[in-house]
């Protein structure tokens, strides 16, 4: 191998990292928010199983400060639901601590952007996503964005209390069902 083969190799390898690298982020952020997406729809599940097991409410209560919108899980402690005066009495107990998506996925949040809306939590009135002992709950729906942009969506069919997350799709204007 001459010297000049030795260049053109290292250049050539220099070139095609320049071209795979930034592919190679794009994919990990888009990788990061779909899992953040799948790890919430996941924890909803998980306090629709208690409220189940428990017979009585368990909710998920979304709480925005200067970090951004955490969430912590709550159970019942009085026979009424979950509920924000219930909690700041210390009624209904929190079950965990308050997680932000961010903590376990970097650059992803709870929140929305583009065409979407503006408020990332939309469970009607309160930030509170309650499940009954019979499995049903507050209907709604969760953005998640990612460092990238990228913008997913767990909704909440209250009927059932089960999820589906949708991906937005900027080229169609549309939200598809994501895997």
């Amino acid at each position: 191998m001459t010297l000049l083969d030795l260049i053109f190799s290292v250049s050539l390898v220099a070139t095609l990292s320049a071209v795979a690298v930034p592919q190679s982020l794009a994919a990990i952020d888009r990788i990061r928010t779909v899992s953040a997406a799948r790890h919430l729809a996941s924890r909803m599940a998980m306090a629709r199983t208690q409220a189940v097991m428990r017979s009585s409410y368990v909710a998920l209560r979304f709480e925005e400060n200067s970090s951004g919108i955490a969430f912590r899980t709550y159970a019942d402690g009085n026979g009424n639901g979950v509920r924000t005066a219930d909690i700041a009495a210390n009624i209904d107990r929190p079950l965990d601590s308050p997680t932000f998506l961010s903590d376990q996925f970097p650059g992803v949040a709870i929140a929305v952007s583009g065409s979407a809306g503006s408020d990332p939590v939309r469970l009607g009135l309160t930030n509170i996503l309650s499940f009954t002992p019979l499995g049903t709950s507050t209907a709604g729906s969760i953005y998640v964005r990612g460092r990238d942009q990228s913008q997913y969506v767990v909704r909440i069919l209250g009927s059932t209390g089960r999820t589906r997350i949708q991906r937005y799709v900027e080229h169609i204007r549309e939200w598809v069902d994501s895997l």
